[in-house]
């Protein structure tokens, strides 16, 4: 298998897990939290969206469609290229509040789309090219990709998690 296929075969598994989390919910049902302070399903979705378009735009050397798109003002908050949700506090994650699915959806899809278009082609050599120097040792794009799959996949994990309580709480 090539190195993009492989890629694309792992990023590609991701919208499933996206979509199921945030099927058929209502906007409170997107912000309920299972605790005070716990993440709800529409900030994870949004964080792991914000992650992937973040590092993706980076390695393109592009704006991040988070602050050239339409999203922001449904989920409730400014289009801030800097604000992924890394280190959220409890207020800030509780001041994700998107209008419904639709939007995070629509979000995920036109980032993934993205990514998808970069995985296309790459070229062994290519995951080789350092990305981040800030880290000891640099990071090389190949690490990048994994780690925006790795934290993808476990967020998307997390939101189907807390969907389960939800609706599990829902029939009570």
């Amino acid at each position: 298998m090539n190195v993009d296929g492989l890629l694309v075969e792992l990023f590609d598994r991701i919208p499933e897990m996206v979509h199921e989390a945030v099927d058929g919910l209502t906007a409170e049902q997107l912000h309920w939290a299972p605790t005070p302070g716990a993440n709800s399903i529409g900030w994870l979705v949004w964080h792991l969206t914000r992650i992937q378009d973040d590092h993706v735009a980076d390695l393109l050397g592009e704006d991040q469609l988070w602050a050239t798109g339409p999203w922001a003002a449904r989920l409730g908050l400014r289009a801030n290229p800097g604000d992924t949700g890394y280190g959220h506090t409890a207020k800030q994650v509780a001041a994700v509040r998107p209008d419904g699915p639709e939007v995070l959806v629509e979000y995920f899809d036109a980032v993934s789309a993205r990514t998808r278009d970069l995985l296309r082609g790459l070229k062994p050599k290519d995951l080789d090219r350092i990305v981040d120097e800030r880290w000891d040792p640099p990071v090389s794009m190949g690490v990048r990709l994994v780690s925006v799959a790795v934290d993808d996949v476990a967020h998307a994990g997390q939101a189907a998690y807390v969907r389960g309580l939800l609706l599990r709480m829902a029939k009570r």
